[in-house]
């Protein structure tokens, strides 16, 4: 199975100014657990749940900081024909849970590990067949 059929199109982006709280938001509203952050040089980066989590647990106001102070810059980025196996590897690998997939040059989608899991399950797996 490839990353194409398990990744989420679902890609919120969202700006470095953007403050935690609307991040949380954005990503509640839409049920995700990752921000694509796109800066006006064009750089990606990602903003995820568990970003904001440390910064809240740090006692960092959400209302005041920002995804750009919080963003991961150095990404690892997947292409929509990567196998699940090599996705699972590069968050072993990298010890993070979201990838995000680009295709000519953008962003097309986000795969997390709760998507491969679902993909990898025989039971999740039997029921799509089936319909």
């Amino acid at each position: 199975m490839l990353v194409r059929d398990a990744m989420s199109t679902v890609v919120l982006t969202i700006g470095p100014a953007h403050t935690l709280r609307q991040a949380a938001r954005l990503m509640a509203a839409r049920r995700v657990g990752a921000a694509v952050v796109l800066d006006s040089d064009a750089s990606l980066g990602i903003l995820t749940e568990r970003d904001i989590l440390n910064s809240v647990g740090l006692g960092q106001d959400p209302d005041l900081e920002t995804a750009g102070t919080h963003t991961t810059t150095d990404v690892v980025f997947a292409a929509p024909a990567w196998t699940l196996e090599e996705a699972a590897a590069a968050m072993t690998h990298g010890g993070f849970r979201h990838l995000i997939v680009m295709d000519d040059g953008g962003p097309v989608g986000v795969v997390s590990v709760r998507d491969i899991i679902r993909c990898w399950t025989p039971a999740r797996r039997q029921a799509a067949t089936a319909a």
